[in-house]
């Protein structure tokens, strides 16, 4: 890992307006952060809708694709990062300074990143005493990064016309705003297939565990997040996590009192067997009655695998909801909290 390093900017490195070139189909969309005189990496990120965005190369310097998604929550980049649920997704961080506290072992909500890239208006190269910063905490799991975006216009554009496939590349200083550069990234971003022809929570699933002392919670890892595992032991539960492979026999032969089936990545129409299992687990529950409940809580991706079980169909949001604030209504005052 490399050390921790507070870079303080020169007047040349401090942001310039925007500016934006047209070339045929492509809209070329330059550096906000950085001057090219500082540009040691440099990379683009492309989309379909032929949209291409300079900046500079942070993290790992291989190449990446998915979905471009945002996330407007203002802290927790890390845990952004290690949610399984984002496997497959390049994340914009609409937040314009990110690194600030480097990063550090607790905060992690996985095993390892699970984001295709992160996309950042600014690095901050600081981080504190025993944590990793940023740009060598995705180094040493080989996921890429791209600062100097301009995020505010990027991710207007992803509101506007709904998640977009997208790819980053990373050239050699001289080539950024390099139109052949450019025709070669929307091409790969046009070539990506749709996010549910990869088995995305199979990836994201993780071995059988068991924690904590009570009553018996049996938890499907469809991608699930650690921090589910400490609230649930917090609140005096035996968790035992069940990988997505498991079925509604495996979890039932445990005899749990209760069952969560986690968030996670992906279509829920993509994985019918997890939602096949889900309809058996609920359907044993319902065969117990009342003296004996079995309660199942779904979450995120859990929440539509219940849904799909009882006959309930999903579909798409434009460009979904991430972020750490969601809005609530209370039907019977109409209040909004």
């Amino acid at each position: 890992m490399s050390k921790c390093d507070v870079i303080e900017r020169s007047p040349k490195m401090r942001r310039r307006s925007p500016v934006v070139e047209l070339e045929g189909q492509l809209h070329l969309y330059a550096p906000q952060t950085y001057s090219y005189a500082r540009m040691t990496r440099a990379a683009v990120l492309a989309m379909e809708d032929g949209s291409v965005w300079w900046g500079e190369a942070f993290g790992d310097g291989s190449p990446a694709s998915g979905e471009v998604v945002f996330n407007t929550a203002m802290t927790g980049y890390q845990e952004i990062a290690s949610d399984a649920s984002y496997n497959g997704q390049i994340v914009v961080l609409t937040y314009p300074l990110i690194g600030n506290y480097g990063t550090f072992a607790r905060a992690a909500e996985s095993r390892r990143p699970w984001v295709e890239a992160l996309v950042v208006r600014e690095l901050v190269d600081t981080c504190r005493e025993g944590t990793v910063d940023l740009d060598a905490y995705l180094r040493s799991y080989g996921v890429p990064g791209l600062a100097g975006i301009d995020t505010r216009a990027l991710v207007r554009r992803l509101r506007a016309k709904g998640t977009l496939r997208g790819a980053i590349l990373q050239v050699p200083p001289h080539r950024s705003g390099d139109p052949d550069v450019a025709r070669e990234a929307v091409a790969k971003a046009q070539s990506i297939p749709p996010l549910g022809a990869k088995p995305l929570v199979v990836e994201a699933t993780g071995l059988a565990r068991q924690s904590g002392s009570g009553p018996k919670v049996a938890l499907l890892d469809t991608g699930l997040k650690e921090n589910q595992i400490r609230c649930l032991v917090r609140g005096g539960a035996t968790v035992r996590t069940f990988p997505a492979t498991a079925s509604a026999r495996d979890v039932l032969s445990w005899a749990p009192d209760g069952i969560v089936i986690s968030n996670g990545p992906g279509d829920p129409a993509a994985i019918p067997h997890i939602a096949a299992a889900t309809r058996t687990l609920l359907d044993a529950a319902i065969s117990r009655g009342a003296s004996r409940p079995l309660p199942i809580l779904g979450i995120c991706l859990g929440h539509q695998l219940v849904g799909r079980a009882i006959g309930a169909t999903t579909s798409r949001l434009p460009f979904g909801h991430h972020g750490a604030n969601h809005p609530v209504k209370e039907v019977r005052t109409g209040r909004v909290v």
